[in-house]
């Protein structure tokens, strides 16, 4: 319709005004929701040939319009904008051929499919994976979905920060305090095992810089002498040389948080194709660093220290290698980028990584663009907001974040304790009901969090997310839970659905309301893979939910007399269960068949 629209226009331009307008200038949006119409033209770039008021253009635009377009039933002009309303007929023809279709995404499918890689989780060895970690890899898998139903090929890949300062602070903790505890002796999850002796690393460290500090030592110097620093620092020195007793330990507890995370991503519903480890990229990085030395790309400080001058990009100087030759983040992330090009040749590379560190990505791709690799273009930041809790922030160092694994056993029993309470599973077996309240809890989860706009913060608040009644995941999964029962009661009362809609049937207003919000879909998704956004899958999710709600409880559908009034409800109803279905599906999100 937009195509032939434009078309239309074009040639009103010409004939009415003996212009040429090219295609560029037709500024053609669907109308807003407080004006009548369907679709709106900018009037104001077309009064260069018509050489009159916006008001009078859009008349005799209109007007042209509705005699050479059967499509159209009527328009009205506001100001300089043009509402055009497209007759009911159409909708109807456009409505038959969406059913006929099996495949409610292919047109999304762009013309020139990419290959893009989107990283996302990025977890350290050193800690379990809490709610941030949640919203990143949520919104990671989600950009890979979306991606690929617009027919990108997506590699999904995570690198894990296994190696560093923070890492040896957990080692050194459990060699000194641990007592030779492991997850099988304790009970406790691997990932859980090492965060506990992370947060206690910190805890014995501010104790010694308070000792410091007290007996007279600036709080600087004392931060940074404390003797548990101190034989960390030491520790990570001996990790890159190599001590064996060192790489033993890393390697065992590693292992322990490996296993940790994987129940996680499987609780969480997410994969990956590919997981690179710092511990092996850090090297090219390392190598990377020392021939732009000889190159003269980069410089080395007195101390031994090299740095790279981004002060002609506005960037200031970064270092990227220590005196002591350790490597920094940005060492890694250099290696890592480099290899993960050669391995896969992508286009794109999407880093999914808090706002926080929206200087390093800008940081890392001046510093590839100044090494002499073209393809740092293709590298974007997807710069999320952080997610708090209402009573605020959550602190890794103090042992106050929201663990992973416990908000999800949470959800869970939130979904059982509003089940119960609506009572709507009386007549369902134990197991069913444990399916049921983890599809609940998880889609309460999933669609809180990728509902929000991701460059936002956010608060997340567990007993908003799983109210049936909201803008919620559980709401969206309760009506398309409403719609298969109608579908089991159509088969039990021996009435049999059509997907072939009656051409000349006169809809009402409801029904075609909802057969214009079910042809958005495909644009939508569109749009969302272009801005990076599935925050506009899950609100549009909502509002045909929402709409379906309030048209399935104004009007009957099997008790419907007409039969093919009953016939293209129950189209319009199937249509809106397949399009919530694949647009939850997008976000991750499972949907139950009853609920």
């Amino acid at each position: 319709m937009e195509d032939l629209l434009k078309h239309k226009i074009i040639e009103a331009i010409r004939v009415l005004y003996a212009g040429e307008a090219l295609e560029d200038l037709i500024q053609l949006q669907e109308t807003k929701k407080e004006f009548r119409g369907d679709f709106t033209l900018v009037v104001f770039p077309l009064l260069r040939f018509s050489k009159n008021t916006p008001e009078k253009t859009g008349e005799s635009i209109g007007n042209y319009l509705i005699s050479k377009c059967p499509s159209l039933s009527g328009y009205n002009v506001i100001k300089g904008f043009l509402n055009l309303e497209v007759a009911d007929k159409w909708w109807i023809e456009f409505f038959s051929q969406m059913v006929a279709g099996d495949d409610y995404l292919a047109s999304c499918r762009v013309k020139k499919p990419e290959t893009i890689m989107v990283e996302y989780s990025s977890p350290n060895t050193n800690k379990p994976l809490h709610l941030g970690h949640i919203r990143n890899n949520l919104l990671g898998y989600s950009l890979y979905r979306i991606l690929s139903a617009c027919g990108h090929k997506v590699i999904k890949t995570n690198i894990v920060n296994d190696r560093g300062i923070h890492i040896c602070k957990s080692m050194l903790a459990w060699q000194k305090y641990g007592d030779g505890e492991t997850p099988e002796s304790s009970g406790i999850k691997g990932d859980h095992l090492v965060g506990k002796y992370y947060v206690l690393f910190e805890r014995k460290y501010k104790q010694e810089a308070e000792e410091l500090k007290e007996k007279g030592v600036s709080e600087a110097e004392a931060r940074n002498s404390a003797p548990l620093i101190r034989e960390a620092r030491e520790m990570l020195l001996k990790w890159e040389s190599g001590d064996s007793e060192v790489l033993e330990l890393w390697k065992k507890m590693n292992q322990w948080v490996y296993s940790g995370f994987d129940k996680t991503y499987r609780l969480l519903g997410v994969e990956f194709d590919k997981i690179y480890y710092e511990s092996d990229t850090y090297k090219i990085g390392r190598d990377l660093v020392m021939n732009a030395l000889k190159d003269n790309i980069l410089y080395r400080h007195d101390d031994s220290s090299i740095w790279v001058d981004l002060n002609s990009e506005g960037l200031d100087q970064k270092l990227l290698l220590r005196s002591d030759g350790t490597a920094v983040y940005m060492t890694q992330d250099l290696g890592t980028a480099v290899l993960r090009h050669d391995e896969y040749g992508f286009d794109r590379c999407l880093y999914v990584v808090g706002n926080e560190q929206n200087y390093h990505f800008q940081v890392l791709k001046a510093v590839l663009k100044k090494m002499g690799y073209p393809w740092s273009d293709g590298l974007y930041h997807f710069s999320y907001g952080m997610v708090e809790l209402p009573e605020g922030k959550m602190k890794s160092r103090e042992g106050t974040i929201v663990d992973a694994d416990d908000l999800i056993e949470e959800m869970k029993e939130t979904a059982r304790d509003v089940s119960a309470e609506l009572g709507k599973l009386a007549d369902f077996t134990e197991e069913e009901k444990e399916d049921i309240f983890s599809k609940i809890g998880l889609g309460a989860l999933k669609y809180f969090i990728l509902k929000v706009d991701p460059r936002k913060n956010m608060t997340f608040n567990p007993s908003e997310s799983i109210d049936f009644n909201g803008n919620t995941g559980p709401f969206i999964q309760y009506t398309y839970a409403r719609i298969k029962s109608v579908f089991r009661k159509a088969g039990q009362n021996g009435v049999v659905y059509d997907p072939v809609i009656n051409a000349g049937i006169k809809a009402g207003e409801k029904e075609i309301s909802l057969i214009k919000i079910l042809r958005r879909f495909t644009a939508v998704v569109s749009e969302a893979a272009g801005t990076y956004s599935p925050a506009l899958v899950a609100n549009y999710c909502y509002e045909l939910a929402r709409e379906y709600n309030q048209f399935y409880h104004d009007f009957s559908i099997l008790g419907e007399p007409d039969s093919s009034i009953r016939n293209l409800r129950l189209a319009i109803s199937d249509a809106t269960s397949r399009v919530l279905g694949a647009g939850m599906w997008l976000l991750g999100i499972e949907m139950p068949e009853r609920m």
